[in-house]
This record gives C-alpha cells, structure tokens and sequence, in this order.
C-alpha cells in the first residue's frame, strides 16, 4: 500500500485526564500521550490531519473534572476536534463526512482504551471504508491481556498493526518523498 500523508487522519481517542490517569496496561497513560503527540506533530508536517477525541457524558449539565483534552492534544489550526457521547467517535459526530471532505482514506489509531474507544472507533472507520493504522503503543487498556488480544486477534481484522516508531519512520518517509511512502509490512 502507498501511504499518503496529505490523505491521513491521526484519529486520537480520549486522552483526558481522568483517563489518562487511570491505571493502564501495558503502557500508562502519560506514555501514551507522549507517542500519540509525537505521531501528531510528525503527521502534521507531513501534511496530514489530526483529529482528538473527547467523550462528554450525555444528559449531564456539567462534565466530570478532567474532561478536556490533556495539553499534548490540545487542537492545533487545522484539526478536527470531535466531541463524542458514546464509545466510538463515529456516531452521531458527522466525522466521516469531515474526513471524507479533506480526501482522508487512511486513519491512524491511537489513543485510550484498547478495546473501548479505539475499537469502537476503528470499527467504524473500516465500515465507513478508511484504511486502517493502528499505533500499538499508543494505545492501552485497562489489562494487559485485553489490550494485547486486540492487537493480535481484533484489531489486525481491519487493519494493519504497527508500533509509534514504525510510523513515525513512515510519516518522516512520507514528509521526505512528496508525501508519499510504502507502508512497512
């Protein structure tokens, strides 16, 4: 596959603080963070698009503390900030009609947790027909176990599972060809 920066979305699921916060496996939450900002800035030079994701509670007046997205995340010019109120950042949002207007076709996954929100999520982007990019370190649940069968029974059903490092080579590969490059196997 050819990848295209310019057609990519980093798709960014939950990094709030009191998700963040909470304790993750294999990878805690601050490490996730910090892959995901560095795929965000790495993707953004490259020519592609960012998109965080928050969950607000529905039917609430006021959102429990740490709702807003942790600082590395906050939305940059350009970006596509997504407010969801159920576990995928599909429903109810009109995300892939966004996506589909700035010619997205492939999604980068990332994000908090595992097998809630970044699931969810990506389960929707391949119904929707988005090629998928699953950053396998950027990403954790709340067991190690759950978190690790996603990455190699669930997840590798819709698209192709990588570690932070493997597509930060891809989005410098990108950035340095025209941003095109060959997607590692």
């Amino acid at each position: 596959m050819t990848f295209v920066a310019a057609r990519t979305a980093l798709i960014a699921v939950d990094l709030m603080p009191r998700i963040v916060e909470q304790n993750m496996g294999p990878h805690r939450g601050a490490d996730v963070v910090a892959r995901t900002a560095a795929l965000a800035d790495a993707l953004r030079r490259a020519g592609g698009v960012v998109v965080p994701v928050r969950v607000e509670r529905p039917h609430v007046d006021t959102q429990p503390p740490g709702s807003d997205l942790v600082p590395e995340m906050a939305p940059q010019p350009g970006d596509i900030l997504i407010v969801k109120r159920t576990i995928g950042a599909f429903y109810g949002t009109g995300l892939a009609d966004r996506l589909r207007e700035r010619d997205i076709t492939t999604v980068i996954m990332a994000g908090l947790v595992t097998t809630m929100g970044v699931e969810s999520t990506a389960r929707a982007a391949a119904d929707h027909g988005f090629d998928l990019l699953f950053a396998a370190d950027a990403m954790s649940g709340p067991a190690a176990a759950e978190h690790e069968h996603a990455l190699s029974t669930t997840l590798p059903r819709f698209g192709t599972v990588h570690d932070t490092a493997q597509l930060l080579d891809l989005l410098a590969a990108a950035a340095g060809n025209g941003g095109r490059a060959a997607t590692p196997a």
